[in-house]
């Protein structure tokens, strides 16, 4: 059976954990693939909002198993507030969460760098949501890093304490006033890591090749956005992993030939959390509307999300870079109210109008070029079928699906699982 993938086509925040949720009763197994808790999925059904972090978004469906991949970097700390969440939804967490060996650690000191690291930045910080993401994938492609297969070694804590006094030293060469007490971080810690070791842990690429043989069907999530890959988006304000399509392959052991579907999600408009260019931004009474009305603010964090049109040209790039099959637009719910809606189709790139992404996408360098269409009125939180959509926005899909050359398969009007309209 080929593995599918869900993954998101922006800066990030378009909604994956809902349409993992409401796609789940179609699969055996889903599989987060990379990324860290700096990832806040919102579920929401039957009246509560849930927020998951490193636990993929199928885990409330009994018929599903949930993978955490090796690409995936695991803070135990954080993975036990999310276990502990879930107490009350008496999940069999032993069998329904499996954890791969090769998956990294995020240790408090990892944080503490994430932190140095900005301070000592200024003005040109990233925006790191200071989970201590990008500093473990440092130490796994610096060859250094602990996994979670270390756990069931006898010296892992031996090779915490080197691994750890060596970012103390790199704190310390930032020279920056960074106030902690590690001892108490490491209470912490220890503590989370001993109910980590009590889940599952498997050698996931062999896992979900025997699960392939044997007929299962696998969804592989994906976290962040495309706009965010540490190769292909917007780089240096990116995430530190591959959010892409091939980083499935690399953070699952998947092979590329057994890729099947590729379903791409992406906003009626467009949104982006911290620092980095965004050609569409808005200032004015429309970007504070959209910022409103879609709650647009970080699951993780709870920064302000800064929003703006939807942005054809990254999309294009995006529905190319990870060969997407079918597309899932969200939050059209949002756009109710507008007397018109804005869509950009082209930059105009240093005096000359390109269709393409370019290497820059500095304000100066490129200004949107917009084309504009009727906007509707019409509440779309209570519709449930294809046929009672407006007539604009019938066409806003029908332009965009043109435009793309993807079909829109799914047409989000609402946070909750409910609000889901298939076409």
């Amino acid at each position: 059976m080929a593995v599918d993938l869900l993954l998101g086509l922006q800066w990030g925040d378009e909604g994956k954990g809902k349409i993992v949720d409401v796609l789940t009763k179609n699969y055996d197994i889903i599989a987060r693939f990379q990324g860290g808790p700096n990832a806040g999925h919102t579920l929401e059904f039957d009246g509560i909002k849930h927020v998951l972090h490193t636990i993929p978004s199928g885990i409330f469906h009994k018929n599903a198993v949930n993978v955490v991949g090796n690409g995936v970097v695991i803070d135990p700390v954080i993975f036990k507030k999310e276990l502990d969440a879930l107490k009350e939804f008496k999940i069999d967490i032993k069998s329904k969460l499996l954890i791969s060996r090769k998956a990294h650690l995020i240790l408090p000191t990892h944080r503490l760098l994430d932190a140095a690291s900005e301070t000592a930045k200024g003005k040109a910080k990233i925006g790191s949501t200071l989970k201590g993401i990008g500093p473990t994938y440092m130490d796994k492609t610096g060859r250094n890093g602990m996994r979670v297969g270390d756990l069931e070694m006898d010296d892992w804590k031996e090779k915490y304490r080197a691994l750890a006094d060596k970012h103390e030293a790199m704190i310390d060469y930032y020279n920056v006033d960074i106030e902690y007490d590690l001892a108490e971080l490491e209470t912490d810690f220890f503590a989370s890591v001993e109910e980590l070791k009590q889940l599952t842990f498997i050698d996931s690429e062999e896992y979900l090749f025997q699960a392939q043989k044997s007929g299962k069907k696998i969804l592989a999530e994906g976290a962040q956005g495309s706009l965010l890959d540490i190769d292909f988006g917007t780089y240096p304000f990116v995430t530190s992993s591959n959010t892409t399509a091939a980083g499935a392959c690399t953070g699952l052991g998947v092979a590329p030939n057994q890729i099947g579907d590729v379903k791409g999600i992406f906003k009626a408009y467009t949104t982006r959390v911290g620092s980095g260019p965004f050609p569409t931004e808005l200032f004015d009474e429309d970007g504070e509307t959209m910022g409103r009305v879609g709650n647009e603010f970080g699951a993780t964090t709870g920064r302000p999300r800064r929003c703006g049109w939807l942005d054809l040209v990254a999309l294009k790039y995006a529905v190319q870079v990870n060969g997407v099959t079918q597309l899932m637009m969200m939050k059209a719910d949002v756009l109710s109210g507008f007397e018109s809606i804005k869509v950009c189709t082209a930059y105009n790139y240093k005096g000359e109008e390109i269709t393409h992404l370019p290497y820059n996408i500095e304000a100066e360098n490129v200004t949107p070029i917009y084309s504009e269409m009727k906007g509707w009125k019409e509440d779309l939180t209570k519709m449930s079928s294809a046929e009672e959509l407006p007539e604009a926005l019938k066409s806003y899909i029908s332009f965009l699906e043109k435009e793309l050359e993807v079909p829109i398969t799914i047409v989000s009007v609402g946070p909750d699982r409910t609000q889901t309209i298939l076409r």
